[in-house]
Order: structure tokens, then C-alpha cells, then sequence
């Protein structure tokens, strides 16, 4: 009987511990970004071995701890402007953005906000760093 209690109650702290960031939320990226192409792992890695300029539009610490080789950091929050992506892109090029995947929009909103602004190719990659890294592509990281 004791045990019981004090499983139940063991049960119920850990739900009250965790935190509210590791809990799936239910959100889920649109599936399309209006005016941009939506594109899944194995076309991102097509689009990032010919060469398309990459951009990463998650928080500084994500993008230190891993990314995609040679992507550009525009943070959506504070770093994604007109001025940064033409700072990176011209826009007739072709563009992949990308962020932490489909439970994450700020890639949905980067893609439609680069259209916004003219860009022509732009492509938008779901699945992001997570389904990049779940099939064993290359990642490289700014920590040391």
C-alpha cells in the first residue's frame, strides 16, 4: 500500500518537474510556406550538395550546438531581415530554409517572408536539422 502512494506520488512529481519545453506541444509546421517549394531530406540534400545556399533560422545555441555545413545563420527572432538575406542571397538564387523541424515555424515563416520580399527560389525544408540528422547527413557544430 505504502509502495503504491509512493509510486503515484513519484508518478505525479515528475509530471509537475518536466519541463514545459521537452512536453509535445501538438503544434506541427504547415505542411506548405506560400510562394516557396516544400522540400523533404533527401531533395534538401540534392539542393545542399549542388551547391544552394542554406539558411538556419533557429536561436544562436541550436545553431552552435549543430548545422548543417556551410548554412548561414539568420536567427528568426532578431537576425532574419531583408538586409541579412541579401547580405547572403541575391533574389533570382535558390534559397533552402530550414530550422528544427516540423514541430518548429520559424522556417515556415522565414520561407514566407522571403517571398514577401521578392525572393523567387525559395525552398522550404520541413523536416529541418532534425530529419537531416536522423538520416546521418553531415552536421558540423560552432562549439569547441
Amino acid at each position: 500500500m505504502i509502495r503504491s502512494i509512493c509510486l503515484a506520488l513519484y508518478a505525479f512529481l515528475l509530471g509537475v518537474v518536466v519541463p514545459v519545453h521537452a512536453q509535445d506541444t501538438g503544434y506541427r509546421a504547415p505542411l506548405h510556406a506560400e510562394g516557396a517549394t516544400t522540400i523533404n531530406v533527401d531533395e534538401a540534400k540534392w539542393m545542399f550538395d549542388e551547391g544552394v545556399t542554406f539558411i538556419d533560422v533557429r536561436n544562436p545555441r541550436f545553431y552552435a550546438r549543430r548545422h548543417i555545413p556551410g548554412a548561414h545563420h539568420l536567427d528568426m527572432k532578431d537576425g532574419f531581415t531583408r538586409d541579412s538575406l541579401a547580405a547572403v542571397a541575391e533574389k533570382g538564387d535558390a534559397i533552402v530554409i530550414y530550422s528544427s523541424g516540423v514541430k518548429c515555424g520559424r522556417a515556415y515563416r522565414a520561407a514566407e517572408q522571403a517571398v514577401r520580399w521578392g525572393y523567387e527560389k525559395v525552398y522550404y525544408f520541413r523536416g529541418g536539422i532534425v530529419d537531416w540528422k536522423d538520416v546521418h547527413y553531415p552536421i558540423e557544430s560552432s562549439l569547441q
